[in-house]
């Protein structure tokens, strides 16, 4: 006789992505895993007088799902610890939200949050704004992130306490704008922002037990939205002892694969490259997996600092910039080796089609020195020259898909006033991707896009609109992906890209049991209305860590 189950899940629609077996009425889960997946009967042989059955009523049940790329730390901090406003807030919005957080802080705390919307860095960089901040704040130090995470906008006491004037140089690969006079303006662009992390990081008097309770609270917001599986995609030292220390407690809802920074990073890490490397292994645990290596090879095009095949538009002085690559091709082939040898994938960044082809060349070399090996990933496959394509999948390069901008928004809009609206259209080819071969696997890049929804996404992947109707029309409709391909976007696909193919991603036997119970079938519904897609509950290796029924 078959031991009974712990949980058994009836009367459900359950969408297993299982291709073999796509669709179920039924599973049986004993300890964490999945142990039957088929008809209602099927699942009751397995029941005995102590296994817990829900009834479904009918609903959907998918896989958990997966978000390739986030920053979770940096997400619950915001939730917990900071100012969180949406990047469509208003100079003046976010001017007087600050205004009244100063007024519930002591006179020398930091007010630190975001996101700010890339469409306001020509103001953000002038005195005036600066001015207007310092009012706001009543003399105490302000950081905000933009919605690229990449740029921080700062106040004249902040700026005194990073010891930033008019003699401090550029830091490498970042730039500080300055005021007529040469002094510092406010707005720090890419590795600048370090300076002002550290500044505000010095600040706090527990940040190992802050960082715990940012992380804790991540994962509770993941949950919510049905995520189970997740790739941190810049992870410090700190992240890892966090991360660690919650698994080891019993308090992880998630499996979580941590890609280490290269180099000193837009956070100001203490640890990164082979230093974070030589450490990272003692806080490996079943969950928290640090089997990549993340590297940046551009900035964002809004700021035209995103490598282009092409020269950008004129400035508002009549500059034109042509931006390339921060690394050099044998750097690059230095750290796929490296990775490679430790048998780890790498992350790396890449918002320009430039950025792309170049990080292509360079897996194109290591593939014919070494042959086959780990899969690597291309995050922001957003901008990719025609001819790039087909490469993906013939390097085994994975197209890391976010932010869930695949439609028009305030992002998009930033890139057409930089560049011709014939290349800014031709934005996130997910369709010629797919088409080749490519595996495609979706993310977030939390905090960037505000919250984690992945409804919000899949609504976009399929129709190219905004879901919220925030911006009319359609982005480059030619590149929507079906229902079907979307959902493997947001569960096996990421799975496989994180090296959890074999632990979770689809509903099947010996896989660990994460699941969904939707409020809505998905295959009923018009495509427009998946974004509002509610989570009933959700389940880590079956446990309810989200909802309930």
């Amino acid at each position: 006789m078959q031991t009974a189950a712990d949980l058994i899940v009836e009367n459900a629609k359950i969408y297993t992505v299982d291709r073999t077996n796509p669709w179920a009425e039924a599973v049986a889960v004993r300890k964490g895993k999945f142990v039957y997946v088929g008809s209602g009967s099927g699942a009751r042989a397995l029941r005995d007088a102590r296994t817990k059955v829900i009834d479904a009523q009918g609903r959907m049940v998918l896989p958990g799902l997966g978000d390739v790329h986030n920053h979770h730390t940096r997400g619950g901090q915001l939730d917990l610890f900071e100012l969180s406003f949406p990047a469509s807030a208003t100079f003046d919005e976010i001017i007087a939200l600050v205004r009244e957080r100063a007024a519930r802080l002591g006179p020398h705390e930091w007010i630190c949050g975001g996101i700010w919307s890339s469409a306001l860095i020509a103001r953000l960089r002038t005195p005036e704004a600066r001015a207007a901040l310092d009012a706001a704040s009543d003399g105490r130090p302000v950081m905000l992130r933009d919605d690229s995470l990449h740029n921080r906008w700062v106040n004249s006491r902040a700026i005194e306490l990073m010891g930033l004037t008019a003699a401090t140089p550029d830091p490498e690969l970042g730039h500080i704008e300055r005021d007529p006079n040469g002094a510092p303006a406010g707005l720090l662009l890419e590795k600048a922002s370090a300076l002002a992390e550290r500044a505000a990081l010095a600040s706090i008097a527990d940040p190992i037990g802050r960082e715990t309770a940012s992380t804790k609270r991540a994962v509770e917001i993941l949950n919510g939205y049905g995520i189970t599986a997740y790739q941190d995609a810049n992870t410090t030292l700190p992240m890892l002892q966090a991360l660690a220390d919650l698994d080891r407690r019993g308090e992880l809802n998630a499996w979580c694969v941590g890609s280490l920074p290269v180099f000193d990073t837009l956070t100001g890490t203490e640890f990164f490259g082979e230093a974070l490397i030589s450490r990272s292994e003692q806080y490996r645990t079943l969950h928290v997996r640090p089997d990549f290596l993340k590297l940046f090879m551009d900035g964002v095009p809004m700021t035209r600092t995103a490598a282009m095949l092409e020269a950008y538009l004129p400035d508002e002085h009549g500059r034109t910039t042509v931006c390339r690559s921060f690394l050099r091709l044998p750097d690059v082939v230095h750290w796929l080796v490296r990775a490679e040898t430790l048998g780890k994938g790498v992350k790396i960044h890449c918002a320009g089609d430039a950025a792309v082809r170049d990080v292509l060349d360079a897996v194109e070399i290591v593939r014919q020195l070494r042959g086959p090996g780990p899969t690597h990933h291309i995050a922001h496959a957003s901008f990719v020259d025609p001819t790039d394509i087909p490469r993906f999948a013939q390097l085994n390069v994975v197209a890391d898909l976010c932010p869930a901008i695949w439609f028009p928004c305030a992002i998009t809009l930033a890139n057409a006033a930089v560049m011709d609206a014939g290349r800014a259209g031709r934005y996130w080819p997910n369709r010629d991707l797919h088409a080749t071969g490519a595996l495609l696997a979706a993310g977030s890049d939390w905090p960037v896009v505000g919250l984690p929804d992945p409804w919000y996404g899949l609504e976009g992947m399929v129709t190219r609109r905004n879901p919220k109707r925030l911006h009319p029309g359609v982005l480059w409709p030619e590149q929507a992906l079906d229902l079907e391909t979307a959902l493997e976007v947001y569960t096996r696909n990421p799975a496989r890209a994180m090296g959890l193919g074999h632990v979770t991603g689809s509903v099947e036997i010996g896989k660990s049991a994460d699941m969904i119970v939707l409020e809505r079938n998905l295959f009923e519904i018009e495509h427009d209305q998946i974004s509002r897609t509610r989570v009933l509950a959700t389940f880590f290796e079956g446990r309810l860590v989200h909802g309930e029924l």
